[in-house]
């Protein structure tokens, strides 16, 4: 009998700009949070903060660099740039006593809106910073396509199902 218990992100990568694997430290895949209206009145026990389908907020990617690299210069570039983010993340199968691997793949298209240069200490890190927003994400698990954001075509996917197709279609779009 199965009895999978997700535990941990074993390791990871990030290839910038479809390069070698960039000399990162740390990093995060983007958080999703939708627009939102405060919906308030008469028929109503209260207020809802009601979301927008598919209208996102600000998506950011932060990745923390062990030095200046030719990477993180790239990434300084006033350009848009294409990010390829693995992840592997592990789980026990306390049913048969073994790790269980799955593969998280976050590709994304984003401009860097701002870095840091690092500290100044010795025998440390760096930890210089580039920050990024991003525009385009298209999420993959164990190389299934589960998740899809394209803020500059009106593209919200969710397994498979596009919660923005009928506004595409309202709005005389494609």
């Amino acid at each position: 009998m199965s009895n999978i218990v997700p535990e941990k992100s074993n390791n990871f990568t990030v290839y910038v700009d479809g390069s070698e694997q960039a000399g990162i430290a740390e990093g995060n895949f983007p958080s999703g949070e939708f627009m939102t209206t405060e919906i308030r009145g008469a028929g109503i026990a209260g207020v809802i903060d009601s979301p927008g389908i598919g209208h996102m907020q600000s998506l950011t990617v932060e990745l923390t660099w062990r030095a200046v690299t030719d990477s993180f210069l790239d990434l300084c570039e006033p350009v848009g740039h294409e990010l390829d983010m693995y992840r592997d993340d592990l789980a026990f199968d306390a049913g048969r006593g073994e790790y269980v691997h799955r593969s998280v793949n976050v590709y994304i298209k984003a401009v860097t809106k701002a870095y840091e240069l690092g500290r100044l200490v010795v025998n440390d890190a760096a930890e210089t910073k580039t920050t990024h927003e991003v525009y385009y994400m298209k999420v993959f698990v164990d190389g299934e396509e589960v998740l899809e954001v394209d803020k500059y075509n009106f593209v919200y996917k969710v397994r498979g199902v596009d919660y923005l197709a009928e506004t595409r279609r309202a709005l005389g779009k494609w």
